[in-house]
C-alpha cells in the first residue's frame, strides 16, 4: 500500500503563488474578479462609466458606516446598533432641522447646521452608551449593541410615530444629497475626507495603534500602559459617529427623516469588513481594504439589481458572502501557519 508521501501531489508554482496571494490579500481580490466577470456577462450596462459612478454614490453610506464597524472589530468586538444609529440620527436631525427652518425660514444654512449637529450628537450618544457598557461594565459587545439597537429603534419610532419627517430646507438635499462637484457626488467627498482623517489617525498616531493592540491582546495592552478602557469607550463612540454621519447623508438623499432606514447596515458593514480581511478575533485589518470591501458590497448589490434578482434573494447572497468570508479567514490562518513551518 502506497504511503501518503508517495500519493500526495506536489503543489505547482501557480498553486503556491495563489496561496501566497491569498494569504497576503485575503479573499477580496478573488471575489472582486468573480463579481466583475459574472455581472458583466449578465448585464451590458454593468461596466459603463455611468453605472460605476452610481455604484460609488450608492456605496458611500455603507462605506462610512463600515469605517466605524472596522474599529469595533479591530478591538475584538462589533456593533449591531449601527443601523439604529443611522435611523435615530436621521429622525432627530430632520426634526431639529425642520423645526428651526419653520421658525426661521430665512436662515436655511443655520437650520442645516443645527439639524446635522443634533442628528450626529443623538447618534453618537448611542455609541457612548455602548462604550460605557463594554468598557466600564465588561458587557459583551454583542449583548450591549443588540440591546441598544432595540432601544434606539424604539426611540426613533416614538419620536415620529412611524411617519417620515418632512419640512427640511431644499438646499440640504440639493447640496448633500444630489449635489455634484466636478462630476462627483458630494457624499463621495465627505466619505473621502473621513477615510483620509481616519487613515492618518490609525497609522500616523500612537493612539491609532492602540486599537490593534487592544484587539490583539487586551491583557498585554493593559500591561504595556495602554488605557484599554478609554480605547474601548472611544471605539464605540467613533463607530456611532460614523454611522450618524451616514444617517444625515442618507436623510439628505431621501429628503426625509426615516425611522426604518439602516436596517441592513449591521450585516452589510460586518460583511464588508470580514470580506476585506478584518479578523473577527481582533487586531487585524487594513483601512484601504475595508474601503474596497464596502465598494464590493455595493458592486454586488448593483449587479444583482441590474440582473433583476429579487431583493429577498439578495439578502441570501449577502449572508452567504459573509459566511464564505469567515470560512476563508479560517483557511487563511491555516495557510499562514503552514507557511511559517
Amino acid at each position: 500500500m502506497a504511503s501518503n508521501s508517495q500519493t500526495a501531489q506536489p503543489e505547482t508554482g501557480a498553486a503556491i503563488f495563489i496561496k501566497r496571494l491569498f494569504v497576503k490579500l485575503g479573499i477580496l481580490p478573488f471575489l472582486l474578479v468573480i463579481a466583475l466577470v459574472v455581472f458583466t456577462l449578465m448585464s451590458d450596462n454593468f461596466l459603463t462609466a455611468r453605472n460605476l459612478m452610481n455604484v460609488l454614490r450608492q456605496s458611500v453610506y455603507l462605506m462610512i458606516v463600515t469605517l466605524g464597524q472596522m474599529l469595533a472589530l479591530l478591538t475584538g468586538g462589533f456593533d449591531l446598533s449601527v443601523g439604529t444609529t443611522v435611523a435615530l440620527a436621521s429622525v432627530v436631525g430632520a426634526m431639529a432641522m425642520a423645526a428651526f427652518y419653520a421658525a426661521f425660514p430665512d436662515m436655511a444654512g443655520l437650520a442645516i447646521a443645527i439639524g446635522c449637529l443634533a442628528g450626529i450628537t443623538a447618534g453618537t450618544m448611542i455609541g457612548a452608551v455602548n462604550g460605557l457598557g463594554v468598557a466600564f461594565f465588561n458587557v459583551s459587545p454583542f449583548m450591549m449593541s443588540l440591546g441598544m439597537a432595540s432601544v434606539g429603534f424604539g426611540i426613533a419610532l416614538y419620536l415620529t410615530g412611524g411617519v417620515p419627517v418632512y419640512g427640511m430646507p431644499v438646499a440640504f438635499g440639493d447640496t448633500f444629497g444630489f449635489g455634484m462637484l466636478f462630476g462627483i457626488p458630494a457624499p463621495v467627498y465627505v466619505a473621502a475626507f473621513l477615510v483620509l482623517v481616519l487613515y492618518a489617525f490609525l497609522y500616523r498616531t500612537p493612539q491609532g495603534r492602540y486599537f490593534y493592540a487592544v484587539g490583539g491582546n487586551l491583557k498585554a495592552a493593559s500591561l504595556s500602559g495602554i488605557n484599554t478602557t478609554g480605547t474601548l469607550f472611544f471605539t464605540y463612540v467613533l463607530c456611532a459617529f460614523f454611522a450618524a454621519v451616514a444617517g444625515m447623508l442618507l436623510t439628505a438623499r431621501l429628503d426625509t427623516g426615516e425611522a426604518n432606514i439602516g436596517a441592513s447596515m449591521p450585516l452589510e458593514s460586518i460583511a464588508a469588513c470580514v470580506i476585506a480581511g478584518v479578523s473577527l478575533r481582533g487586531g487585524v485589518g487594513r483601512l484601504e481594504n475595508v474601503v474596497l470591501g464596502a465598494l464590493f458590497i455595493g458592486l454586488v448589490q448593483n449587479g444583482m439589481n441590474l440582473a433583476r434578482i429579487e431583493s429577498y434573494l439578495q439578502t441570501v447572497v449577502l449572508g452567504a458572502l459573509l459566511i464564505l468570508a469567515v470560512i476563508a479567514d479560517q483557511i487563511r490562518l491555516r495557510y499562514v501557519a503552514s507557511l511559517r513551518d
